[in-house]
């Protein structure tokens, strides 16, 4: 069974490769490793090194830190994650990223009708 931080740095990695639209591919290769082993970090299967996490905070442009943002919720979120169907970090949802990325595309005019449309499901779901 994976550590809890193990697999909350790893959530951290693979939410900052999403926001910089990098693939695990390109990640690997500019860290120097398999891209198996990107799945493997961001799983929390395996335990990223120091020196490995160095490399992959330089590469991704933040600082290594970031990783840990927000691990003092981590045992909290495990117990409250089964009681709420909206993530406590949003942001570490691939859909949820990938639905903004989306809403953003569209343009502001279709995007507002579609907002306030998605506002009236909500209020009646």
């Amino acid at each position: 069974m994976a550590h809890p931080v193990d697999v909350h740095v790893g959530k951290r990695i693979r939410h900052r490769r999403w926001l910089v639209g990098v693939t695990q591919q390109q990640l690997a290769e500019k860290v120097g490793i398999k891209f198996q082993q990107i799945q493997k970090y961001e799983t929390g299967a395996n335990r990223v090194s120091a020196s490995r996490l160095w490399d992959i905070a330089e590469s991704l442009d933040v600082d290594v830190s970031f990783f840990f943002s927000g691990i003092d919720s981590v045992e909290e979120e495990t117990e409250n994650s089964s009681q709420s169907r909206i993530p406590s970090d949003i942001l570490n949802d691939k859909e949820a990223l990938d639905l903004v990325r989306s809403y953003y595309s569209i343009p502001e005019e279709q995007r507002r009708r579609l907002f306030d449309l998605v506002r009236v499901l909500s209020d009646v779901a």
